[in-house]
């Protein structure tokens, strides 16, 4: 992979070809129907021995500036951002994915794409395992699939996100044990001086509303509590939460109202926070203004990372799984073959 993006690229995992040569020598055939697969990561709490240490100020509602942010997208550094998008093929043999990793990058007047294929077949059986390299065998191909999903997305974003950028992720930093990889990609990112802010639109966290004296047992979730704190164009302060046997996994959150609707969770890594400490009203008001620039009501999202979701979905339609694989015989599942699940 290249270090960084100069021009649209469509790149297809080095497994992905090879993974459907098997499927055809084997004589299997994926379904003509698929499901999308959302990989919510957002509800799971993590680490469990984690604790929301403190707020890192005194709980306040702080104005955004929409025209501070604005200037804060002529700096010198590159905004990029990334999605993905998933189709889930299953089968009595097994299950696969398509999946289609799309990292952007905010040009003066256009957004240069680049999207890498990655398609994996998960089966229980040892059989099918035994005649293919590349078939991968999995009692648990939800998890499994999470972890391939996971390690290509770093691997995407290290290896090609540009140096000196800000980089938008769609999803939380932290969210159950296999999102744990994600943490561990940090560093990697700020040596080459890459601020990766990760964004959580719906959520029943508690973490806050659980741990902080006057809050608790009056709203649902720390979403609830945020919508009815804050007005229109404000964030919250700070909070910090840590793991009390590893500190590394750590993260630092606020919530931002754009909109009257729900607030979305802003996190950081805490390497990143310290790092970037002096910059965070200023980010914040960049949120706040690609937020506004968006101005989708429905389905409020940060701009450049709705791009990236346009571009994830569209590339996995040019690829035809089935007529890759036509002239094997898989058998759909009833419920896949009915109504795409």
């Amino acid at each position: 992979m290249s270090s960084s993006i100069t021009s649209n690229k469509l790149m297809l995992h080095s497994s992905f070809n090879k993974t459907v040569e098997e499927l055809n020598k084997i004589n299997i055939k994926l379904p003509k129907s698929t499901s999308n697969v959302n990989l919510d990561f957002q509800n799971f709490v993590f680490p469990p021995s984690g604790e929301l240490v403190t707020p890192m100020h005194e709980i306040s509602a702080i104005n955004l500036d929409a025209k501070n942010g604005e200037q804060k997208i002529h700096d010198d550094r590159i905004i990029a951002a990334y999605d993905e998008s998933i189709n889930k093929f299953s089968s009595l043999e097994g299950t696969a994915f398509l999946m289609s990793h799309s990292l952007i990058v905010m040009e003066k007047m256009d957004f240069v794409p680049l999207n890498l294929l990655t398609f994996y077949f998960y089966t229980r059986s040892s059989e099918i395992i035994s005649k293919s390299k590349f078939i991968k065998h999995s009692n648990d191909p939800e998890m499994d699939s999470q972890k391939d999903y996971i390690r290509d997305k770093i691997e995407l974003l290290t290896n090609n996100c540009p140096s000196e950028s800000i980089l938008l992720i769609d999803g939380p930093l932290i969210g159950g044990d296999v999102y744990t990889i994600m943490i561990h990609a940090i560093n990697k990112f700020l040596l080459k001086n890459i601020m990766p802010i990760f964004f959580v639109k719906n959520s029943s966290s508690n973490l806050v509303t659980d741990n902080i004296s006057g809050l608790c047992g009056k709203y649902n979730s720390d979403m609830h509590w945020a919508y009815k704190f804050l007005k229109k164009g404000q964030r919250t302060n700070f909070f910090k939460y840590v793991d009390k046997h590893n500190s590394d996994n750590a993260k630092i959150f606020c919530y931002l109202k754009a909109f009257n609707l729900s607030p979305q969770r802003v996190e950081f890594h805490i390497n990143t926070y310290l790092k970037y400490q002096g910059e965070m009203d200023a980010i914040m008001d960049l949120v706040y203004y690609l937020l506004l620039v968006q101005g989708d009501l429905k389905n409020p999202q940060i701009r450049p990372i709705a791009i990236a979701e346009k571009y994830a979905s569209k590339t996995l339609q040019l690829i035809d799984i089935n007529k890759l694989t036509y002239g094997s015989g898989l058998i759909p599942t009833m419920n896949q073959d009915r109504f795409g699940w």
